[in-house]
């Protein structure tokens, strides 16, 4: 029991760990990226820099979820991770209502996105890390059975989701000008994310 508890442990600083990476490299990527899309002129970049810092409040949560990992007695832990579940299937309803409205305004006022070398590199290293980022949480999650970390790292994996989105969307453009490639994925994601929000209220 004792050897149980300790690998708890582990996994949970793990998760600490993971989330804490998650929070820096999304405020990172969001900041470039909106400098991306200012310099472009691009909507599309601006909207996916914004996207990362919504992403970053999941991570947060995750952080205050795990921060006293091993301080706390079995009831506070259950309690702690109901309201951390809760409040990551906010985040899941506060980026889909974000990524809708960015969808449908842009293809209403269409507003094409425009090739940005900058832009290009962010979407490409999210592609590359954010997968294994969605991994390792995922892993993580089930290990230490953490609905909330799970449901965190379905929230990755809708990053994922949004930068192909993004990168198809500029490719496109630039290769054919059918420019509405990208708010159409996204409103696809905008219905992934609400259905994982609902799906983590339920669980």
């Amino acid at each position: 029991m004792a050897l149980k508890d300790k690998n708890i442990l582990k996994y949970e600083k793990r998760a600490l760990i993971l989330s804490c990476f998650t929070v820096g490299y999304n405020i990172l990527e969001g900041l470039f990226s909106i400098i991306a899309g200012i310099l472009a002129n691009s909507i599309a970049l601006e909207g996916f820099g914004l996207d990362s810092f919504a992403e970053s409040i999941s991570g947060s949560v995750m952080i205050w979820r795990f921060r006293k990992y091993g301080r706390l007695s079995r009831e506070e832990e259950e309690r702690v991770e109901k309201r951390a579940a809760k409040l990551v299937a906010v985040s899941f309803f506060i980026l889909a209502v974000y990524v809708l409205y960015e969808s449908i305004r842009k293809l209403y006022s269409k507003e094409i996105p425009v090739l940005s070398l900058m832009g290009l590199v962010i979407v490409v290293l999210s592609i590359i890390v954010m997968p294994v980022l969605f991994y390792f949480k995922y892993r993580t999650g089930v290990l230490i059975k953490s609905k909330s970390l799970i449901a965190d790292s379905k929230e990755t994996l809708a990053c994922v989701l949004l930068s192909i989105a993004v990168l198809f969307g500029i490719g496109l453009n630039y290769l054919y000008d059918f420019w509405q490639a990208d708010p159409i994925a996204g409103i696809f994601i905008a219905g992934y994310l609400v259905k994982e929000g609902f799906s983590t209220l339920k669980e």
